[in-house]
């Protein structure tokens, strides 16, 4: 069995700062490609940031300049990092990881289940 555990958020004036963690836990072999998604109440959910097992990223325009993506190979834990923080960011943030359970077996996505996130004054 496989979990993806996500911390971090929470209220936050616009302007302001969070830091996401997502924890993948479980039988795992193997970790690729890793990322943030998020759905406003109303919206479909969207790629937030990527990244792949060798590091290289990438951003929705709407974040690019203020969120930053990273991972921690040896925890098997992906990091968001949101700044300048705007009300159009409030959602409910998702990690998603391309997960190998066993060594000849092909990865596949897992999601966690989610954390709010909310920019009001």
């Amino acid at each position: 069995q496989v979990q993806l555990v996500e911390s971090g958020g929470g209220l936050v004036q616009p302007g302001g700062s969070l830091r996401l963690s997502c924890a993948a836990s479980g039988s795992i072999f193997s970790i690729g490609d890793m990322g943030w998604y998020r759905q406003a109440p109303g919206k479909q959910r969207e790629l937030v940031a990527g990244i792949t097992s060798g590091g290289s990223t990438n951003y929705a325009d709407s974040v690019k300049g203020r969120f930053t993506i990273s991972r921690d190979n040896a925890k098997n834990t992906v990091y968001l990092q949101m700044n300048s923080l705007k009300p159009e960011d409030t959602a409910v943030y998702y990690c998603n990881a391309d997960i190998g359970r066993w060594r000849f077996t092909p990865q596949r996505p897992y999601w966690g289940q989610g954390t709010q996130v909310t920019v009001s004054s």
